[in-house]
């Protein structure tokens, strides 16, 4: 089995200062694909204590105000306070173009593709209520009910034999209300709910009960750029599969789908999906290589939950670059609401369907 009997995954909230990046990164690339779907995109972004720095390279028709962009998007998350702008961004280097404009991959490097039946979203159960908690916790700011949250903030998930053993919530608050406050909020409007629909994955042994913990660092009141550094692409087990299978290392936001890094994962995804769906395999690990400028994959593997060689199931699928584009309809807009929450699991993406 790829999945341990016990391990802890995270998640973090839409104004985590690594997935501010993210969602700047990603608004810019929807932008440049919006006007220009042949655009392009290696564009990465680092913010820290009110400074902004945009670097990258752009092959696009698109006229694109990065700074508006990454302003609006901060504003968006629940920000105020206007950020010093930097931008570095020029032209993509034309000896990777040559490659990539008679198909071949945008670069080397190695992919990987997991799905498991343990969860109907075909992911970890960890991984699956990490990212609830998450999402609920800004829907609770958002939303009005808890607005005395602030947009920073992690969970952390513990799992033990297929049962939720911890729930870690650290997140930033507003300064006029007390530890204890929070705490009873947090447990009514957001543990409960939650609780109720994970009560089946809740322990059921006598005496053995889950452990809830609210801010155990006390009183978090300054969040975002303001209380720390973000980078792009530094929350890739948060964008995958929780550091629970092996990563290939390249980061998926700011990128457009000629890089592999992003559209080949997504393609591995995909593929496991569709053979964990057929009950082919009850998981799947799809691995994938290439090497840049080149059309077709180095290396090509699929492996079930007991280690066993399942490669054949892929001969159905085309993992050349331009093939996954065009199958997972990857030149629209669509990338700024893969940079909360993660890439896998929200069925609205074209690799997340099931045939």
């Amino acid at each position: 089995m790829y999945i341990p009997k016990t391990y802890t995954v995270e998640s973090v909230t839409s104004g985590h200062p690594d997935k501010i990046c993210d969602q700047i990164s990603d608004a810019i690339l929807d932008e440049c694909l919006r006007q220009d779907p042949l655009s392009r995109v290696a564009i990465e972004c680092f913010g820290s204590h009110g400074l902004l720095v945009i670097g990258g390279e752009i092959t696009s028709n698109a006229q694109v105000d990065y700074g508006y962009i990454a302003q609006q998007v901060y504003k968006q998350i629940g920000y105020d306070d206007k950020l010093e702008i930097i931008t570095q961004v020029f032209q993509q280097s034309q000896e990777i173009s040559s490659g990539v404009d008679i198909g071949g991959a945008g670069d080397q490097g190695i992919m990987y593709g997991f799905a498991t039946n343990e969860t109907p979203e075909l992911l970890p159960l960890g991984v699956v209520m990490a990212h609830d908690f998450a999402l609920n916790i800004t829907k609770l700011r958002e939303g009005g009910s808890a607005p005395w949250l602030k947009p920073d903030g992690k969970v952390q998930i513990t799992i033990e034999d297929n049962k939720l053993k911890v729930i870690l919530v650290s997140t930033q608050h507003d300064s006029l209300i007390t530890s204890s406050e929070l705490k009873v909020g947090l447990y009514e409007k957001l543990f409960v709910p939650l609780i109720t629909k994970y009560e089946s994955y809740l322990p059921d042994s006598e005496g053995k009960k889950a452990l809830f913990i609210i801010n155990p660092a006390g009183s978090w009141t300054i969040g975002g750029f303001q209380a720390d550094t973000g980078l792009t692409g530094r929350k890739l087990m948060v964008d995958t599969y929780g550091g629970l299978i092996p990563h290939g290392g390249g980061c998926f936001s700011g990128k457009d789908a000629t890089k592999v890094d992003r559209s080949a994962a997504y393609m591995a995804r995909y593929v496991a999906k569709q053979i964990v769906s057929q009950a082919l395999a009850k998981e799947c690990l799809v691995s994938v290589s290439y090497s840049i400028g080149m059309e077709s994959p180095l290396m090509l593997r699929a492996t079930n939950e007991k280690g066993e060689d399942i490669s054949h199931y892929l001969n159905e699928y085309d993992f050349r670059p331009q093939a996954i584009i065009e199958l997972l309809n990857l030149r629209k807009p669509i990338f700024f609401q893969t940079a909360k929450n993660g890439h896998f699991g929200n069925n609205s993406f074209s690799w997340e369907k099931i045939l």
